[in-house]
């Protein structure tokens, strides 16, 4: 995994997410899952490119609270916070430029 990419858990997600100056994209994700395997080159990728934006990961096997607290139903699903609160939701793997055009109003 990319050192520009932060692993969270319930220990770790408020004080990162309430902390961070710039924008905080969260990708809920999954072993198991094909299309978040997919995904994560790009999101690694957006975290070397984007430098006002920051990029963490949450395993939702591994923390199903938080998936449970931010509705996540399937995956994988990416939240993005702002000011330590949840700005935009997108569900699902989608290209990268999909992913930039989505999240252009925030970068």
């Amino acid at each position: 995994m990319a050192a520009d990419i932060k692993n969270l858990d319930e220990s770790t997600f408020d004080e990162t997410i309430g902390s961070s100056e710039t924008p905080v994209l969260v990708d809920f994700w999954a072993e198991w899952c094909g299309p978040c395997k997919m995904i994560a080159p790009i999101l690694e990728e957006i975290a070397t490119e984007e430098q006002g934006l920051s990029i963490a990961k949450v395993n939702v096997d591994e923390s199903p609270d938080l998936a449970r607290r931010y509705g996540i139903m399937s995956i994988p699903a990416l939240i993005l916070f702002q000011n330590g609160e949840p700005a935009k939701t997108m569900v699902g793997a989608k290209p990268k430029s999909a992913l930039l055009e989505e999240l252009g109003e925030f970068l």
